[in-house]
């Protein structure tokens, strides 16, 4: 970016500065500290042009809206579209997450994002001996499609993009959506969201798994396959980071087996004979804003370039749609303390305003109460202004990609993505990303960065304020409690349903089910008509787990 004699002048004015500042040093030294990010990447007092000397600005940065993307995948980002503002909403039942839903979109949220309770994440009933004490509890419960048109009562399916946080049963929920986008005179073409679907982090990180990695990229390129031609705006994976991070993983490890992952569903697609250009544009990605400022954007930045790199000469992908990496953020959960929780407010604006300068298409802001509880009305409206006070007020939106050129975020996005592909390159001598899961590599990375990182906040290396130093003991906070009955509302709609509902019908469209899974046949229409029957989801699971088995943890730690 600069030419040599400009660079040979910055290192003799640099050299000089040093000479000088070793005088005034000795007076007024510098902290006694070692500067690093919160993921442990050393950071050097002063960035220059020597920093950026080998960067290319045409191959390396260029121009929003066209490759590499590094500056944003939209020509005018949000000086023609803000982020969507998606704040992630599930508690209790669906009667209770539905008047959420009003409450968000009155308030100006612009997309929908459901949080499950985990019997459904797990594919069980809240009528299950598993789901005993967990029905609604960290999200809404879902068991049959009567639970979902309630859901989305009130709501047009043509008007909102909703996304599903949902893993081993996703394509069952696509489906029960599909279903009730129809019974309100709403094509599948119409419709638009985003379903999680991402197996292969659930066996890094969040541990949500129910099938063995293999049969799991069997139905997540189901989905991909039947929504490529049925359900056209539908984004059938996030492709997620999140997760990854929250278990403990650095920034380099988020970005590095978030695209490795990537790498292996485009992979599986192709496999299956899908022309990657006709799938490729939709896929989309979940990332996580931790709290250190300047590593989040230049973690942002380089996924933009790697993956633009991986689809258009690894894939050999033609569209540039497909070497687009469009992708949610949501504010760091694990940044969060339940000491002091009115400092989460001030860390969530923080990690808000890193993802926009970082180039999101979408974003959750958490709320201020959420190590505690499912957030209150009230917490949850602070999240969203949040938002709207950084589109609105600060002028973060009025430019595109405004800290490209610094030297400092430009040589960071460059040390970031370096490292990334290191990991990718190993990945790829074990046999791919399954093969790595297999042997728990990205499992023993994440663990091994989480309890590093602990270590240095147990010894105070890492400062986390009002935990290891500024602590005070704080007033108490009021938080969302779920009333008893509305886990008894749940089992007695679930038993009624099924006690009504046309259980022959049903048992025939389950058997359909376990065929289609034996016969390799796609399994998304036949989800479609089991769900429209009111089958619930741990009736398809269970099929499932019968004819694929259940896959447990084999606990390599």
């Amino acid at each position: 970016m600069f030419k040599e004699d400009k660079l040979k002048k910055v290192q003799e004015e640099k050299k000089k500065w040093i000479e000088d500042l070793s005088k005034i040093l000795c007076e007024t030294p510098e902290r006694l500290a070692r500067f690093s990010t919160v993921s442990d990447l050393e950071i050097k007092g002063l960035y220059t042009p020597e920093d950026t000397k080998d960067i290319d600005y045409s191959r390396d940065i260029g121009f929003p809206g066209v490759y590499p993307f590094t500056r944003g995948v939209q020509p005018s980002m949000y000086r023609g579209r803000l982020w969507t503002m998606r704040m992630f909403s599930g508690l209790g039942g669906p009667e209770e997450t539905n008047k959420r839903f009003h409450y968000l979109l009155g308030h100006g949220e612009t997309g929908l994002s459901i949080a499950f309770h985990y019997p459904t994440l797990m594919g069980y009933d809240s009528d299950s001996p598993m789901s005993r004490g967990e029905i609604g509890k960290c999200g809404v419960a879902i068991d049959t499609l009567k639970d979902m048109e309630i859901l989305f009562e009130g709501i047009p399916l043509d008007k909102v993009t909703t996304s599903m946080t949902i893993n081993p049963p996703a394509s069952i929920l696509l489906a029960m959506y599909i279903v009730v986008a129809e019974k309100q005179g709403v094509s599948r073409k119409e419709i638009g969201g985003t379903i999680q679907n991402d197996m292969l982090k659930e066996f890094v990180a969040q541990k949500t798994f129910m099938l063995p990695p293999k049969p799991s990229l069997r139905i997540i390129v189901d989905t991909i396959e039947y929504c490529n031609k049925e359900v056209p705006r539908w984004n059938t994976i996030s492709i997620s980071g999140y997760h990854i991070r929250e278990a403990g993983a650095t920034a380099v490890q988020e970005l590095a087996f978030t695209l490795a992952d990537g790498i292996a569903y485009v992979t599986a697609a192709m496999e299956r004979g899908l022309n990657v250009d006709d799938f490729a544009p939709r896929l989309s990605f979940f990332f996580d804003s931790h709290i250190d400022f300047f590593e989040e954007i230049a973690k942002f930045r380089a996924a933009r370039r790697m993956w633009s790199k991986i689809m258009r000469e690894r894939f050999m992908a033609k569209n540039p749609r497909s070497w687009m990496l469009r992708f949610h953020t949501q504010t760091a959960g694990c940044s969060l303390t339940a000491q002091q929780p009115y400092n989460n407010v001030v860390r969530t604006a923080y990690e808000a305003l890193s993802a926009v300068l970082g180039g999101t298409n979408s974003l959750h802001t958490n709320s201020l109460d959420e190590t505690y509880a499912i957030p209150t009305e009230e917490a949850a409206a602070i999240a969203l202004r949040t938002q709207q006070i950084l589109a609105e007020e600060t002028g973060v939106a009025n430019t595109i990609d405004p800290l490209a050129g610094s030297y400092f975020v430009e040589a960071l996005t460059h040390q970031i993505e370096e490292q990334a592909w290191e990991y990718i390159r190993k990945i790829d001598e074990m046999g791919g990303m399954v093969a790595a899961i297999e042997r728990g590599y990205p499992q023993a990375e994440v663990a091994d960065s989480a309890y590093k990182f602990q270590r240095q906040i147990d010894s105070g290396e890492k400062v986390v304020v009002g935990v290891n130093k500024y602590a005070t003991d704080h007033p108490p906070i009021i938080i969302w409690r779920m009333k008893p009955e509305i886990e008894e509302r749940q089992l007695r709609r679930l038993r009624d349903v099924k006690q009504t509902r046309n259980n022959q019908r049903v048992k025939e469209l389950i058997d359909q089910i376990r065929m289609a899974s034996k016969n390799e046949e796609n399994l998304m229409p036949h989800l479609i008509n089991a769900v429209r029957e009111y089958a619930s989801i741990q009736e398809i699971c269970d099929v499932w787990r019968d004819v694929f088995g259940r896959y447990s943890d084999p606990g390599y730690f």
